[in-house]
């Protein structure tokens, strides 16, 4: 059971890890570590029962890739202040490289492949310790070093407390238990990686007591409806333990799975399963008050001195008698001008969107846009085509932001197609259950957008214009949202692109 446990576990943390948002050096190094170490023993608890020669040799697999992984963790950990480097990694994958070869010829019959493959393993380990003792003593005190020092007394203290596993095999009724220790040190070290504001004992022992209260309460749980419901003989109470400890630091990275497959299934319905995402949705409510907090100072700072330098500009060009110091002076203005204008899109993003609801129809509304589309000077050789359906249903919208929508995904078109093309729009009726929908489309026949550029359209500040802000289809989505629609963008490079937007009837 133990060594099921230490596999699991292990599994857990690694594709928590790699699924993670952030994946720097360090986690990533881990992960691959456990992935190791969970094959050495997912192996051999199958060799258990199985005894299959393939569960031996992937045991021994697992465990040969130890080294060198523990060796790449602890430089991505400890980069200064080390006597490891690169050099070591290579030396180590090849040797590795060689045991493994050794696992499909006779010497894997040799009675001391066995002991060479855990020797290597356990010398490489401790040579990684050391490098971590002398980092230590390199290091100033400070936090780092602080965090550092915990995970030197959490290795040693399991190293010692591992060595109860020879009085079980001294014959004595005692259990073997090293593979829990090394299980519990896993996971303090992914804390460790996980949550570097935690500098102080204490805080990472807090995170710790959550996850066993946590564990507890979903151990008396499952023991008290076994009992009362259950037939026949309950399980024991470690492995419901056991069981209870794996589904509380599995239930996150699950979650994490789930909404990377759901998103990749089912892009438009991610505010369906906001129940899975709740601490996501939390962090997005807080980065969105503090931005609407720093918004208006920074545009004050910024303004300020633009407004000084545009009107020394002016004052200079009125005053210049040479045509190239008007010239310089008109670029200083016109960019003067621009940064006004980015610093306006800035506040209208961050700004909170309040809207006034009413029952309109939609067609009247990008009859508006279309018109003041058709009075720019944008057109050029470009066309516009629309297809509107006339029963739509009412859809309670705020006119003027949807204006403002149509407008900056219609313009955004216009620049796709240089050389002229199509504008259609068109708006659709959709049946549901719900109620129905009334659906926009907006299509153009321009240059399309690159596919590993189409799950960064709506980001903030992600523009592909050489001169663009990229806060135009941010400001989109949010109005949308706002609406409680949503929209999203089919693309074909060279072909064009089309935004489809849905808004539920008004009721």
């Amino acid at each position: 059971m133990e060594t099921f446990t230490l596999a699991t576990v292990s599994l857990v943390i690694a594709i928590s890890l790699i699924v993670s948002k952030k994946r720097d050096p360090a986690r990533l190094s881990f992960a691959v570590l456990c992935l190791a170490l969970f094959f050495h023993k997912g192996a051999a608890f199958f060799f258990g029962i199985f005894f299959s020669g393939f569960w031996k040799i992937v045991e021994y697999l697992g465990l040969v890739a130890i080294p060198t992984c523990a060796i790449r963790f602890t430089l991505s950990l400890i980069s200064r202040h080390t006597f490891l480097s690169k050099r070591d990694v290579i030396s180590s994958g090849i040797f590795s490289g060689f045991l493994a070869i050794a696992l499909f010829t006779p010497l894997y019959r040799g009675i001391y492949l066995d002991t060479l493959l855990y020797l290597y393993a356990g010398l490489v380990l401790l040579i990684c310790y050391a490098s971590l003792l002398r980092y230590i003593k390199k290091r100033p005190p400070g936090v780092e070093r602080t965090r550092m020092v915990y995970l030197s007394v959490a290795c040693a203290a399991t190293a010692v407390l591992s060595t109860l596993d020879l009085v079980y095999y001294y014959g004595y009724a005692f259990p073997p238990v090293s593979n829990l220790f090394i299980a519990m040190l896993l996971y303090f070290i992914m804390i460790l990686l996980t949550h570097p504001h935690l500098p102080e004992l204490h805080e990472l022992m807090a995170r710790a007591l959550i996850v066993s209260i946590v564990t507890l309460f979903a151990t008396i749980i499952f023991t008290l409806i076994a009992g009362l419901f259950g037939s026949g003989v309950s399980p024991p109470l470690t492995h419901i333990l056991l069981a209870s400890f794996i589904i509380v630091i599995a239930i996150e990275p699950f979650k994490i799975v789930l909404k990377i497959i759901f998103n990749y299934i089912y892009p438009e319905g991610k505010d369906v399963f906001t129940s899975l995402y709740a601490l996501d949705e939390k962090l997005e409510k807080e980065k969105s008050l503090l931005l609407e907090e720093m918004a208006p100072v920074l545009a004050h700072e910024i303004r300020n001195p633009l407004g000084s330098i545009k009107g020394a500009a002016q004052y200079l060009r009125s005053e210049s008698n040479t045509g190239e110091n008007q010239r310089l002076l008109d670029v200083i203005i016109e960019e003067v001008d621009r940064l006004n204008s980015v610093v306006s899109q800035f506040l209208n993003y961050a700004k909170p969107y309040t809207i006034t609801l009413k029952e309109q129809d939609v067609n009247q509304v990008i009859e508006k846009a279309i018109a003041i589309v058709k009075a720019s000077d944008r057109l050029g050789n470009i066309s516009i085509e629309k297809e509107l359906r006339s029963d739509l249903p009412m859809v309670a919208i705020d006119a003027e932001q949807l204006v403002q929508v149509i407008l900056n995904i219609s313009f955004n078109a216009l620049e796709a197609m240089p050389a002229g093309g199509t504008l259609i729009f068109r708006t659709s009726k959709i049946e549901s259950g719900d109620g129905g929908a009334v659906g926009i489309s907006i299509r153009d026949t321009g240059k399309g957008i690159r596919k590993e550029e189409m799950k960064n359209i709506f980001k903030p500040f992600f523009t592909t214009k050489e001169r663009g802000v990229g806060l135009g289809l941010a400001i989109c989505q949010k109005i949308i949202k706002n609406h409680g629609g949503y929209i999203r963008v089919k693309s074909i490079p060279h072909q064009g692109s089309i935004f489809y937007i849905r808004l539920d009837v008004a009721h």
